[in-house]
């Protein structure tokens, strides 16, 4: 027995760490619908490196986590390790070795997940590389999703597949998976050393016509060796001529710009500061805006004044009408002395004293002063109603006190208006002397204006001068930068050697003499198209081209012969993979017939039942614009457009019964079929252990007998992991653990183990 343990912590269901040993060769875990027995299945699928998250019931990796209930927080990692019994064995043929190519007795695999997605895989502790486990396992035929994990409901899948399917999946029981890698491995290297190939071939050929050409420039390197000679020579005298040309020209025009530009420097001063002064005259344009706020300044004081004079005459009035009405008091008073007054005479008055002073007051000024006046009034109604004698002498007073009260709001309204008069004399005054200054300032500013017009004329003068001279410096400096081209390129087609020149002590101002200059260059120009046409020009690198063409060319003759080299070899190997292939599972496929065979006699009490190699014909897949447009109808495909396909085709014979096909089965029958099957496959190679998740799901009370037996036969060659409800194959297991959830949605484990509870009773 290789498989020792299970742990699982945080797994789905499995919220707290749990264990299930393995101890004997046939374990079964039971439990009822959803308290978590699949999962354990799908434990083995985690831990083994599966990828897909769908194949174990789930959507993201965070499913796979416990995620918490009312009673239980959720986890934050899932872990599930896999110990291994790894100690060296006897196989069935007396050769010892480890299950698991690694030198050590116990192997524990253990895959982590968090709930940021991130996967760690460890082996003894130690972080390793998902393909470190695949390639560890595969030695011993496990796998994430391999034939030995046969969850609930892909039992028939071996059944309902076509042949060519079926055909794949008895190569990967049969472990010849890895010929099959390797085989299109060799066809893909075949396929890039081909293109290799080509691509070497091409760049032969593209390199062929260079190497030509190279060799007959190469052959006449010779024949311009005098034309060289020629042409330094020339570069010598042109370049000595050109040198003092450009010496003297240079040190002429920089001695006629000198002056002009210190007289420019000059001129901008002078120009600066006529414009400064100039600018503050301008600046001064601030007293027109001066003018204006004097104006406004002006305008509001005059009519401060108008409503301080409207109020003065409405004072004055007012205090007219009091003086008129006392004089009609005093008047009243000395008559009624002699008479009493009707109250019918003195009303008018009364009237009169009223609408004199309604007319005259102000309401927020004189609100006082009317009030006084109506008591007054009221007083002398009241007297003259009830036929009493008028107190005149207490009118008089009052009228007296109104009086004083005008004249105090008049005395303050004649103040008011005298500062108000200053104000506007002052405001006057200003505004006059201003308006001079302003005359004078606009006189000095024409004064300015002409001599900033001056100065802009003769330094616009002065920079013309000074643009002439800089364009001839700068058409100097492009020659100049010719000339040094020139030199690099003298240098660099005939030597250094060009550049040993002295320069010659004539003069090169004169016209006639620069035509002659640009006439050498002309023949210089005709004597490099000539070397280069000659192939002098770059001598050194033609050659060192030529010598890393011929290099580069016998390297790729050799690259050729090693690519085809190594072609034949892969073709060979890829035939001797194929003989491999076809000779394996030739032998698997007789030894899974036999095995094939027992079990569904065993099965179905007789029998018999076998596979067999067939090969069918497959019409060509028409393309898709043909498809789509419909063009080409199927009859019209010829027998020379078809293909052929190997497959495995499954023969049955049940007992007592004329039945050969597989459609023609019950539902029970196709499951005991598909379960012989399965079995017989896994026993060609079997693995170190197969889980079986509800397999017998389907079968009746006989046939769970049956598949019991089957799964003992089974146990004495493989350990068995069952996950089941059937009594009978509990009853065929050494240890039973039992899958209960709690009201916390927990899954637990409960163990029970029949050959100890044996031994006891014994």
């Amino acid at each position: 027995m290789h498989l020792k343990r299970l742990e699982l912590t945080g797994f789905k269901s499995f919220a707290k760490k749990s264990e299930l040993e393995f101890n004997t060769s046939t374990t079964a875990i039971v439990g009822p619908n959803g308290s978590g027995k699949s999962n354990v299945a799908e434990a083995f699928r985690f831990v083994l490196g599966e990828q897909s998250v769908k194949s174990m019931r789930g959507k993201r990796t965070e499913d796979l986590i416990w995620n918490g209930s009312q009673m239980a927080p959720r986890a934050n990692r899932a872990s599930v390790k896999l110990t291994f019994d790894n100690s060296p064995q006897q196989n069935s043929e007396g050769i010892t070795q480890r299950l698991l190519p690694i030198d050590f007795d116990t192997v524990t695999i253990e895959r982590v997940i968090h709930r940021d997605s991130s996967s760690e895989y460890l082996v003894n502790g130690s972080v390793v590389r998902l393909k470190d486990i695949i390639e560890l396992l595969s030695g011993a035929h496990i796998g994430a999703s391999g034939h030995h994990i046969i969850s609930q409901g892909e039992a028939d899948r071996v059944l309902s597949v076509n042949v060519r399917e079926r055909k794949v999946m008895i190569e990967d029981a049969l472990g010849l998976k890895v010929y099959h890698y390797k085989k299109d491995e060799s066809r893909r290297k075949l396929e890039k050393t081909r293109e290799n190939i080509e691509k070497v071939e091409s760049l032969r050929r593209e390199i062929k016509p260079h190497l030509s050409f190279l060799g007959k420039q190469v052959a006449k390197l010779e024949k311009a060796q005098e034309l060289a000679e020629a042409l330094k020579a020339a570069y010598q005298e042109y370049f000595a001529r050109e040198k003092r040309y450009l010496d003297e020209t240079k040190a002429r025009l920089d001695d006629e710009v000198r002056p002009l530009k210190e007289r420019s420097q000059v001129l901008e001063k002078q120009l600066a500061d006529a414009k400064e002064t100039l600018s503050k005259l301008e600046g001064k344009d601030e007293k027109s805006d001066e003018v204006v706020a004097i104006e406004e300044k002006l305008k509001a004081v005059e009519d401060k004044k108008n409503a301080c004079v409207l109020a003065l005459g409405r004072i004055e009035g007012e205090i007219d009408a009091v003086k008129r009405q006392r004089e009609r008091e005093e008047k009243k008073a000395s008559e009624q002395k002699n008479a009493t007054v009707s109250v019918s005479l003195i009303q008018p008055h009364i009237d009169e004293l009223e609408r004199a002073l309604e007319a005259g007051n102000d309401a927020s000024a004189l609100a006082t002063l009317v009030a006084t006046a109506r008591r007054i009034l009221g007083a002398i109604r009241t007297a003259l109603s009830s036929g009493d004698n008028f107190d005149h002498a207490a009118a008089l007073r009052e009228l007296d006190d109104t009086q004083s009260l005008l004249n105090s709001r008049k005395g303050e309204h004649e103040q008011e208006k005298a500062a108000i008069d200053t104000e506007e004399r002052d405001l006057r005054a200003r505004y006059t002397q201003i308006q001079k200054s302003i005359q004078e300032d606009q006189t000095s500013s024409r004064d300015a204006e002409r001599s900033v017009f001056a100065f802009s004329n003769e330094l616009a003068t002065v920079r013309m001068s000074l643009e002439r001279l800089y364009g001839h410096l700068e058409s100097l400096r492009l020659e100049d930068e010719e000339y040094k081209r020139d030199l690099g390129e003298a240098g660099a087609l005939i030597g250094r050697e060009a550049l040993s020149f002295a320069s010659s002590d004539s003069s090169f101002v004169a016209e006639a003499t620069r035509d002659a200059q640009h006439d050498r260059k002309k023949s210089i120009e005709r004597m490099k198209i000539r070397l280069e046409d000659a192939g002098i020009a770059g001598a050194d690198e033609l050659m060192k081209e030529y010598k890393e063409t011929q290099e580069r060319d016998a390297f790729l003759e050799r690259e050729v012969l090693d690519l085809q080299t190594s072609a034949a070899s892969l073709e060979s190997l890829i035939v001797d993979l194929e003989t491999k292939l076809f000779e394996e599972f030739t032998t698997g496929l007789g030894k899974i017939n036999t095995q094939f065979s027992e079990f569904f006699s065993l099965m179905f009490g007789g029998g018999s039942a076998g596979l067999k190699l067939i090969k069918e014909p497959v019409r060509k897949r028409r393309s898709i614009i043909d498809e789509l447009e419909g063009e080409v109808p199927e009859e019209s495909v010829e027998e020379g457009e078809q293909e052929t396909q190997e497959g495995v085709e499954i023969d049955i014979n049940l007992p007592r019964k004329k039945v050969k096909s597989l459609e023609m089965l019950s539902g029970g029958e196709r499951a005991l079929t598909s379960i012989a099957l399965i079995f017989a496959m896994s026993q060609v190679n079997p693995p170190p252990f197969i889980i079986l998740d509800e397999t017998d799901a389907a079968l009746d009370e006989a046939n769970s007998k049956r598949y019991g037996d089957m799964i003992e036969s089974l146990a004495q060659r493989t350990q068995l992991i069952v996950i089941t409800h059937n009594r009978e194959t509990m009853s065929r297991a050494g240890v039973l653990y039992g899958v209960t959830m709690g009201r916390d949605a927990v899954s637990q484990l409960l163990s029970v183990s029949f050959t100890e509870a044996v031994e006891v009773a014994k």
